[in-house]
């Protein structure tokens, strides 16, 4: 058994001194791969359990101010992190085919080695996107999508920079970092008050956004199983598995979150067009061609709750696909789809 454990132990050693990159060594967290685990399981603890039992008997905090500042510091930070990946390989003389890791000492090769530890950096910054859902008691945003993949990412990250610091793989942070430009100027909206709701009007998209970056990177990822490259298969296949498990939670968040909802949108609308048209008129055809309804009671509706429930109506993103009943009613459900969207972060 003793054999056993010093065996594990060399190859550890073996693996973390001789087979990782020798730049990035002495760099913070780069060491051992023990702190960040550790991070991310208390993470992981903190937001399903600790967190929420500190809150349990206490007010929840607004945070309005602090939530503009966070998410336009993060912003900013992707719109950086972003640039350097441009500048450093992907704008310039990164092949999209077949990139190999530059393990040199050069200028623009540290400049990508760099950029990689600011992203991974950047997985650290993201969890205070959970501890202020906790912090103002919006519990159930702190959903098993969201921790998973704040969760992992940061450990998966590291992986990367600690063995390849650069290359085919961190196009995946490219389009990552450019997604959290655009979700992060939404959140950043978002928390500045319902008057902002009407520039926001693209939140459904996001999701679709998000889709389509995984489905982008796991093909990209996989296309290296059919050619020869000089880059490392295993992290070919595991950051291309990353892509297919968050293409997979993310099309489960927006089949709950978008076509469900729209389906019960297409339910009530349909519902109050019948109460109307029974109501004006027991006795003849509706002008669509239905004929009229008038029994459970859907005649019981007065003329004063039709006009005042659905006086004004509106549809989202400019097509017939669901009524809401004032100006009022809008802003609150606004609102409240801003408080879920974090849900996909």
């Amino acid at each position: 058994m003793a054999t056993v454990v010093y065996s594990i132990i060399d190859q550890y050693h073996d693996l973390m001194d001789n087979k990782s990159d020798p730049r990035v060594r002495t760099w913070a967290m780069m060491s051992s791969p023990f702190p960040t685990l550790f991070i991310c399981l208390f993470y992981g603890y903190f937001s399903r359990v600790l967190g929420p039992a500190i809150m349990e008997n206490r007010k929840p905090l607004l945070l309005k101010r602090v939530l503009i500042y966070y998410n336009a510091f993060q912003t900013l930070f992707s719109a950086w992190i972003f640039y350097e990946y441009l500048m450093s390989g992907w704008a310039t003389h990164y092949s999209y085919r077949c990139q190999p890791v530059d393990y040199s000492s050069s200028p623009i090769a540290m400049r990508m080695a760099r950029t990689c530890w600011w992203y991974y950096i950047s997985k650290f910054t993201e969890f205070f996107d959970t501890l202020f859902f906790i912090l103002r008691k919006k519990f159930s945003q702190v959903s098993t999508l969201h921790v998973i993949h704040h969760g992992i990412m940061p450990m998966s990250v590291w992986m990367g920079m600690k063995f390849a610091p650069g290359g085919h793989s961190t196009f995946f942070a490219l389009l990552n970092t450019f997604v959290h430009i655009v979700m992060y100027f939404y959140y950043m909206l978002s928390a500045m008050g319902p008057e902002y709701q009407k520039y926001i009007w693209w939140k459904k998209y996001l999701t679709t956004f998000q889709m389509v970056q995984f489905i982008c990177i796991f093909v990209h990822q996989f296309q290296l199983l059919f050619i020869e490259c000089d880059y490392p298969k295993s992290f070919t296949v595991w950051i291309g598995l990353h892509g297919i498990l968050f293409l997979v939670l993310f099309s489960g968040f927006y089949k709950e979150k978008y076509v469900q909802i729209e389906k019960k949108k297409l339910k009530s609308t349909t519902a109050c067009s019948e109460s109307a048209s029974a109501k004006e008129g027991k006795n003849q055809s509706s002008q669509n061609g239905y004929a009229k309804h008038t029994s459970n009671g859907t005649s019981g509706y007065t003329k004063t709750v039709t006009e005042s429930a659905y006086s004004n109506v509106y549809y989202s993103n400019g097509i017939n696909n669901g009524f809401m009943s004032t100006k009022s009613i809008e802003s609150s459900e606004n609102t409240e789809k801003s408080e879920e969207s974090r849900k996909i972060k």
